[in-house]
């Protein structure tokens, strides 16, 4: 019973983790959102969806502490850095907000293609010999 309630829990967090990323994203293009504000939301969601994590997931307990730990910690920050009639609005829009599929799977791939050009960037740099004369 107890391993139930730990699971309601975790599922009902997730579930309000979503429901901040989306007022995160309706902020975004809100005209009253400061610029500032603007690129941290970009940095959170983009860290969201990313498929590479600061500390890697395969890692025993520490490799989720990043997702449970760094990403409320940004949404928190942002949702400061915004004002509050913008959050407001963005949590009546949010309401009745649905997630479009096939553009967050277009958005998953260009932010997958995104770390897979600076991984190799930095290969190919630290993978490149001094030459010597």
């Amino acid at each position: 019973m107890m391993i139930k309630n730990i699971l309601d829990c975790f599922k009902t967090w997730a579930a309000n983790l979503k429901q901040q990323l989306i007022i995160l994203h309706l902020a975004y293009s809100d005209k009253g959102t400061p610029w500032y504000a603007k690129a941290l939301i970009v940095f959170i969601i983009a860290y969201a969806l990313s498929p590479i994590d600061l500390i890697p997931d395969f890692i025993p307990v520490i490799g989720y502490l990043d997702d449970l730990i760094l990403l409320p910690i940004g949404i928190y920050f942002a949702l400061k850095l915004i004002p509050k009639e913008v959050i407001e609005n963005a949590k009546v829009k949010g309401q009745e907000y649905k997630w479009n599929k096939k553009r967050s799977l277009v958005g998953g791939i260009l932010v997958a293609l995104i770390w897979l050009g600076f991984t190799l960037f930095l290969f190919l740099k630290l993978s490149s010999k001094p030459h010597i004369k």
